[in-house]
């Protein structure tokens, strides 16, 4: 297994993570329930030891994938500064999260605070999320991105001749 394949298998826990951890949170916080925001502060919490994990493997697949046919340097950097963006962000996901877990274990006032803090960044890291998987889908699927043209089938092209 390469870097390549290994980016591939833990790249998608920090979007998907997030995700869910952000629903979690959000129900946690509605109906006031401190076991549904620590289950959403671990998952914000592996979904920043992926990200760790995403971007320590990002480097030995782009320089296996930078010099195939239609990848190109241009969208890989444009998808390595988003996940620089993203780990960033859930790395401050990650720390807030341990912080709630410790307030809320305290029965601490301040947990409150915390939660809503860890929302705040949450839906952050969401955005930064799609737009990761997004610029790192396209390094692969031609077919996604925004210049995309579709090449004709030699159907269309023999009845165009004719």
């Amino acid at each position: 297994m390469n870097d390549a394949h290994l980016h591939m298998v833990v790249n998608h826990f920090p979007i998907i993570g997030t995700i869910f951890g952000l629903g979690i949170l959000v129900v946690g916080i509605v109906m006031k329930h401190n076991v549904l925001k620590n289950t959403a502060y671990i998952l914000f919490c592996v979904a920043a030891i992926f990200a760790a994990f995403s971007m320590s493997t990002g480097e030995g697949a782009e320089k296996l994938v930078e010099d195939m046919p239609s990848v190109g340097k241009k969208i890989i950097h444009e998808h390595e500064e988003m996940a620089e963006k993203l780990a960033l962000v859930l790395y401050v996901l990650g720390a807030v999260s341990l912080v709630g877990l410790y307030l809320n274990i305290k029965k601490n006032a301040k947990a409150s605070l915390v939660s809503f803090l860890a929302l705040i960044i949450a839906v952050i890291a969401v955005f930064l999320g799609k737009a990761t998987g997004t610029t790192g889908g396209e390094v692969r699927h031609t077919e996604i991105r925004a210049d995309y043209v579709p090449e004709q089938s030699m159907g269309e092209a023999t009845e165009d001749n004719e």
